[in-house]
């Protein structure tokens, strides 16, 4: 068992939950699902690539700023 990090976020009508530890996402029409939905795309994605590098991840902040984009 590890700790997954990870942040949630709205992107329009939908729920976006991404992991922190390894590049994958999953989303829902809940907080709760897009979680659920993102725990079992992790276990899914180590089923397929078990030598996976797992990134742990600490002291955990979230932040927002203004880019010329």
């Amino acid at each position: 068992m590890k700790q997954m990090a990870y942040v949630v976020y709205r992107e329009d009508e939908f729920m976006v939950a991404q992991c922190l530890n390894v590049d994958v996402s999953s989303f829902g029409a809940t907080r709760a699902e897009a979680v659920a939905n993102l725990k079992e795309a992790v276990e899914l994605y180590f089923e397929d690539e078990p030598d996976s590098k797992f990134t742990a991840v600490a002291d955990l902040n979230v932040g927002e700023e203004f880019v010329n984009a």
